[in-house]
């Protein structure tokens, strides 16, 4: 099975932290503001460990789950740093392999370019 080549209306599902609810809503407002997120999830606080500078750390964190294209992404990743308060953030894309039709056209279409003029 071979695989398709990636183009750029392919979903993905990207992942970022924060430190706090007050940063998550920030960051939220701002990816959907710019119109590179069509949603954006903030999951409840969780207990991240992780090597961070020579040093064994922990810290509360807010998961977000930020849904675009493969198109918007590196928008996205503009976005995202410039409103982000960690000097490296985490920030995962996965691609959407499968999903609702429907909703897969929904994000599609809410961060295609042409929205941008929507405001």
């Amino acid at each position: 099975m071979t695989q398709a080549e990636p183009r750029d209306d392919d979903v993905l599902l990207v992942l970022t932290t924060v430190p706090d609810a007050d940063t998550a809503a920030t960051v939220a407002r701002a990816l959907l503001e710019a119109r590179v997120a069509a949603c954006v999830n903030r999951l409840a606080a969780c207990e991240s460990h992780y090597w961070w500078q020579g040093k064994l750390e922990s810290a509360s964190e807010w998961p977000l789950l930020i849904k675009t294209t493969r198109g918007r992404y590196l928008a996205l990743e503009q976005a995202l740093r410039a409103v982000h308060p960690y000097e490296v953030p985490e920030l995962i894309a996965v691609p959407v392999l499968a999903g609702l039709p429907a909703y897969l056209g929904w994000v599609r279409d809410e961060v295609a370019p042409r929205n941008l003029d929507k405001e």
